[in-house]
């Protein structure tokens, strides 16, 4: 009888015994995430371009595993705030639509299966860290697709005048003639088409083609901006651009 007890006893007690193993992984994984960001929180990182903070993690160790670590905790960081954005969006029920995420979806996807086959056709093939800064480059279409809803529900602040004020991108500030953002991103635009152009005419015809298609499969839904087509260029440069050569823009943050 003493042993059916205690064998039952010992059974009530499996359960939490074993429900306690998870908290504790999670709290591995946290403490793993705020020892790759050495002590700071996630805005101080942000405050920093991903360069900056990468180099500033090189301080403390400048393996390559180091610097993927540095670039997976910026990312990380990334994504919190851009998660934050839609979650408070949603929350007000200011968010995009199903059929906007629909078709922002389709466009990522598109995205993503180009950055895919980009990065297979550069020859040496991509490294580890090139792959890591693809994919932490990408998050900037997800954010910016927040960012753009987010102020296209914002309220403007009236004027003291009492006259409606210019959007935060309108052309017409003072000083500025009329359309000259839309004649720099034009400018900018065709500088960019010109250098995929000359990225893609290095390729071996069979890559050449396949490539041409799977980037043409991004633009295949509703319009986009010019501001986000430059955006997706500079991205595809980054992607076939070698790692010898000076970049042909920045990095996007």
């Amino acid at each position: 009888m003493k042993i059916f007890v205690c064998a039952a006893y010992c059974t009530l007690l499996a359960h939490p015994c074993f429900s306690q193993a998870k908290p504790t992984a999670k709290t591995a994984t946290g403490a793993s995430d705020a020892a790759d960001r050495l002590g700071m929180t996630c805005a101080q990182i942000l405050q920093m371009s991903s360069t900056a903070w990468v180099a500033h993690f090189a301080e403390n160790d400048a393996s390559a595993e180091g610097t993927l670590r540095a670039i997976a905790a910026y990312g990380k960081c990334y994504d919190a705030r851009t998660n934050r954005l839609a979650a408070t969006l949603g929350k007000a029920r200011k968010g995009p639509l199903m059929g906007a995420r629909g078709n922002f979806g389709d466009f990522e996807k598109a995205l993503n299966d180009f950055a895919a086959t980009a990065l297979a056709a550069t020859v040496p093939p991509a490294s580890e860290q090139k792959k890591a800064y693809a994919a932490l480059y990408e998050k900037q279409f997800r954010d910016e697709f927040y960012e753009s809803h987010a102020q296209k529900t914002a309220k403007p602040a009236a004027p003291a005048t009492g006259k409606t004020a210019a959007p935060a991108d309108s052309p017409y500030k003072a000083g500025a003639p009329a359309q000259s953002n839309s004649a720099t991103e034009i400018s900018e635009l065709t500088k960019a088409k010109n250098r995929f152009g000359e990225l893609l005419g290095l390729l071996p015809e069979e890559k050449r083609h396949e490539l041409h298609k799977a980037f043409g499969r991004i633009f295949s839904g509703p319009p986009v901006s010019d501001a986000t087509k430059i955006a997706v260029y500079r991205y595809a440069i980054f992607l076939l651009e070698p790692d010898t050569e000076k970049p042909f823009s920045p990095p996007p943050f």
